[in-house]
């Protein structure tokens, strides 16, 4: 009727375009006041062509974190902390705690004799050992050693805490979905009265039950992998057998994913990882997955192009390539990539996609 009204001018004729904006701009003011908005007018940014990210390809390389995080150590404790990190923020999403829009990632530290309080969360986190041997993770009652390499899992809720027996320092990678998390307002966290938890099991054991091919029987019923440490001792030798085989794929390299021994499929419902060896001369095909995926070099060289953006890598450097964006990897000596993703969340709602 608004816009009925407008074009009506003497003798019946429609009035210019400008009375019809006029009435229409009139309009969405007085729907405004009921806290409503025209779908028409932002269409075009909430259902676009193709994926939109604010997420941009960027590498943090280690000789520059390390010295950063080691600095850390001299102003606040472990325990002061709850967590010592220093969080890898995208370049564009500087204060919002994100490598990408759905996952966090930062580097902790842990010095000699110190202990990194238990505590519990919704949130599920990863940690990919960078640097340092013979400190711990201790999750649902069971006390893993770490070494460089190694993919140790935090599932959701489960109570953990870290400790470091050893004489030196540790780093390791954090990675968390609580971007993710807290998108759907949905993050629960308590602390425990014991800086520890008693441990009930052996070093090892959840690997030696659930990743031997044999499962106990009836013994787990939970969404997320029962293997606490997936070691890369153990991992390693698997891909670099497919890589001499000739079972290399153009686009990743001789690449395996880690899974849930019980079900087969992701060992987090929310994050994936992978395991990827790249020949002496690798040069890539391009790809592009709707996951934005967070990538650790673990040995060797190289680089990886991001939309014409080249990041060079190399041990322990730390690079993120967002959702949608073409990439390719060259590695002119043998190297071997850890990636990790929420390929697993996007595929459950069936909103994930690969392409060329």
């Amino acid at each position: 009727m608004a816009v009925a009204t407008a074009k009506k001018m003497t003798n019946g004729k429609p009035g210019p375009k400008h009375n019809i904006e006029a009435v229409r701009e009139a309009y969405y003011e007085r729907i405004a006041k009921r806290d409503m908005a025209p779908l028409w007018k932002v269409m075009g940014s909430v259902v676009t062509k193709e994926p939109v990210t604010r997420c941009q390809p960027h590498v943090w390389h280690y000789d520059d974190v390390k010295s950063l995080v080691m600095e850390s150590g001299g102003l606040i404790t472990a325990e002061e902390a709850n967590r010592r990190v220093l969080i890898l923020e995208n370049p564009a999403m500087h204060g919002e705690s994100k490598a990408t829009n759905t996952l966090f990632a930062g580097i902790q530290m842990i010095l000699p004799g110190e202990v990194a309080p238990a505590h519990r969360h919704v949130s599920s986190a990863i940690r990919f050992v960078l640097d340092g041997e013979g400190a711990y993770t201790a999750v649902d009652g069971e006390k893993s050693f770490m070494s460089p390499g190694d993919f140790v899992i935090t599932a959701n809720w489960a109570p953990h805490d870290h400790g470091n027996t050893s004489k030196k320092p540790m780093l390791w990678l954090d990675v968390l979905d609580f971007p993710a998390v807290n998108f759907f307002e949905t993050s629960f966290a308590e602390g425990s009265d014991e800086p520890t938890q008693e441990t009930t099991r052996k070093d090892g054991d959840s690997l030696s039950f659930y990743g031997s091919g044999v499962l106990p029987e009836g013994s787990w019923d939970r969404s997320y992998t029962p293997v606490i440490n997936y070691t890369y001792k153990r991992t390693r030798p698997i891909v670099e057998r497919m890589m001499q085989s000739g079972e290399i794929d153009k686009r990743h390299g001789a690449r395996v994913h880690y899974a849930n021994p019980v079900t087969g499929g992701p060992v987090l419902p929310t994050m994936g990882a992978w395991l990827a060896m790249l020949p002496k001369g690798f040069k890539g095909e391009p790809y592009r997955a709707t996951d934005g995926t967070i990538f650790v070099c673990v040995e060797g060289e190289g680089t990886t192009t991001v939309d014409g953006k080249v990041l060079e890598w190399g041990p322990n450097d730390v690079f993120v390539v967002p959702p949608w964006k073409r990439y390719h990897h060259n590695a002119p000596k043998e190297s071997v990539l850890f990636s990790i993703s929420d390929r697993p969340a996007q595929k459950a709602l069936g909103i994930w996609r690969e392409g060329k």
